[in-house]
């Protein structure tokens, strides 16, 4: 069997323990990334977003683009997806390194991305040269030092902040970031930040976070201010976002 024949079989027996947009806290996150990128783009431009779930990102994604292709390698989140996005989304079904559109893209987006590959550095390198000259990488990986992580430590459920817990492993982990070990593999993939910092100051696990957003114990005025002192603090903040381009020397 080959090594992506592989690989596609492992991303589709994760499928069933992958949190999806069933949780508000997932939903949040992924709107809020976008409301933090959306500053940073211009409409009508082509974008490309690496893997989709079940394609709540994406929607969202392609209301801010003129087109936008989508990658997955699980066939199962492409057909979940399709059923949600509008008609200027396409999908390609195929292993990220596979992928030869034979065309470059304004914006390229690699949300809860880096944690899942095998070679990080290489995906990101991949992801240069499909970016065009002036275009944007938008990254977002879970922070190893949240609050909530941080918190699980010293109530002795987690030993240590970069262990996998079975959680990670349950959705396809193999690696935990945090900021610096983020910014090191973006400068070996040879780019540059233009923004960066953390979305959301997250003070317990996810089943704990929906269920006070579902009882409204967590309503609008504190998710804003969740999102602020993520931005203000964003060590403790559940994930960390990235915007990054290429140096111009590189398209010279």
């Amino acid at each position: 069997m080959s090594d992506s024949k592989k690989e596609m079989m492992f991303l589709e027996s994760v499928i069933e323990t992958y949190v999806t947009s069933d949780s508000p806290q997932d939903r949040l996150i992924k709107t809020l990334a976008v409301r933090t990128f959306e500053p940073y783009m211009r409409a009508g431009k082509q974008a490309l977003e690496f893997g989709c779930c079940d394609g709540f990102m994406t929607a969202l994604i392609a209301g801010q683009v003129g087109r936008l292709t989508v990658v997955d390698g699980s066939r199962t989140f492409i057909e979940v997806a399709k059923k949600r996005v509008p008609n200027n989304v396409e999908f390609v079904h195929s292993l990220f390194e596979d992928f030869g559109p034979g065309r470059k893209f304004d914006y390229i987006f690699a949300t809860y991305v880096l944690e899942h590959v095998n070679d990080a550095i290489g995906f990101l390198k991949l992801a240069g040269r499909l970016l065009a000259e002036d275009g944007l990488l938008f990254i977002v990986v879970p922070n190893a030092r949240a609050l909530s992580r941080q918190l699980a430590r010293h109530m002795g459920l987690l030993d240590d902040l970069f262990a996998l817990t079975p959680n990670d492993v349950n959705h396809g982990h193999r690696r935990v970031y945090e900021r610096f070990l983020l910014n090191r593999d973006i400068e070996a993939a040879g780019f540059s930040q233009v923004g960066q910092g953390g979305l959301l100051l997250k003070l317990l696990a996810d089943f704990q976070m929906d269920k006070m957003m579902d009882a409204e114990i967590i309503a609008t005025p504190q998710i804003e201010g969740l999102y602020k002192m993520g931005l203000e603090y964003p060590d403790l903040a559940g994930s960390l976002f990235s915007i990054c381009r290429l140096p111009s020397e590189r398209h010279e």
